[in-house]
């Protein structure tokens, strides 16, 4: 299954972002695999600051229950100075609708 989904960073946050990304925890990178994600890319629109996500899961009740685990967590709070988050300092993530895709 394909994920496709928008983030908002907070303005001049671009290149925290990255670098944060670039050294993403490796219990994370576990986490991530362990709930069925793989091939997973973020890109950055520089002009409006929005994020674009692509991941592919196995299944999305199984990818679901990974934002419930203690790593995710804190990833979120230390990722939620960054950009646009929820109370519970999740990403405000707006899912895509896929119109086309070609192997």
């Amino acid at each position: 299954m394909i994920k496709g989904f928008k983030m908002k960073l907070y303005s001049g946050m671009a290149l925290e972002y990255e670098k944060r990304h670039n050294e993403l925890w490796q219990e994370m990178k576990d986490m991530i695999h362990e709930y069925g994600g793989k091939n997973y890319s973020i890109f950055l629109d520089k002009d409006t600051d929005v994020l674009f996500g692509y991941i592919e899961i196995e299944d999305e009740e199984k990818w679901a229950k990974g934002a419930d685990t203690a790593i995710n967590r804190k990833w979120w709070n230390f990722m939620a100075p960054l950009m646009e988050t929820n109370p519970d300092n999740s990403p405000v993530a707006v899912d895509l609708a896929l119109v086309f895709h070609l192997d």
